[in-house]
């Protein structure tokens, strides 16, 4: 496998914009850090379930494509749409240490990988490309699923991190925020159309 390829591909796929770290670094400007943490291991654990089944059932996924493709695509961008309508029209929140919004972050962050459609895109070009012409062994499907996962746990978090330092001047500037990183959910939805 070429290893320097598939390094920059993973880092740059996983830390450039999209749903998951726009909403790390929104969750972290409202909640902090430490409450954001639940929705990082949910993206991180998530996105091990997509590259796994991405591993397993990649010929197939493949196969049945083009007829999925279509309706995954309209599916995922109107929900990164309402994402953006949400994060746009958010009115600034009370920190508080409630036990049932901290598992609501963490199932936000594993089933938003199901209707991502970068995050699935993404799996399964890493695993066709990277992945399957070079190891066929279900423990070598279960390595990568990890480290990929971990990858994108490790993305999220830094954009959490962000959130969360900026987090005083996010809430002076919140409206101007809100607003371009509600445009910038808008770009990537509209970029995933271009396609």
């Amino acid at each position: 496998m070429p290893v320097f390829p598939f390094l920059l591909f993973i880092i740059i796929t996983s830390f450039t914009p999209g749903p998951n770290n726009f909403m790390a670094m929104v969750f972290a400007k409202q909640y902090g850090l430490s409450k954001t943490l639940p929705f990082c291991l949910g993206v991180g654990i998530g996105f091990f379930m997509i590259i796994g089944l991405s591993s397993f059932f990649n010929t197939v996924m493949l196969n049945i494509l083009p007829a999925i493709k279509y309706p995954l695509t309209i599916f995922g961008v109107g929900y990164m749409l309402y994402l953006a309508y949400k994060i746009l029209t958010s009115k600034e929140q009370k920190a508080h240490s409630d036990e049932k919004e901290k598992r609501n972050l963490f199932l936000a962050g594993a089933v938003v990988q199901f209707i991502n459609p970068k995050g699935i895109l993404f799996g399964i070009t890493v695993v066709a490309t990277y992945i399957l012409p070079y190891y066929s062994s279900y423990l070598s499907y279960l390595l990568f699923a990890l480290l990929l996962a971990l990858v994108g746990g490790i993305s999220t978090f830094s954009w959490a991190l962000c959130g969360s330092v900026f987090q005083k001047i996010l809430r002076q500037y919140q409206q101007p925020f809100n607003i371009i990183m509600a445009l910038l959910l808008m770009y990537s939805a509209f970029s995933i159309v271009a396609h």
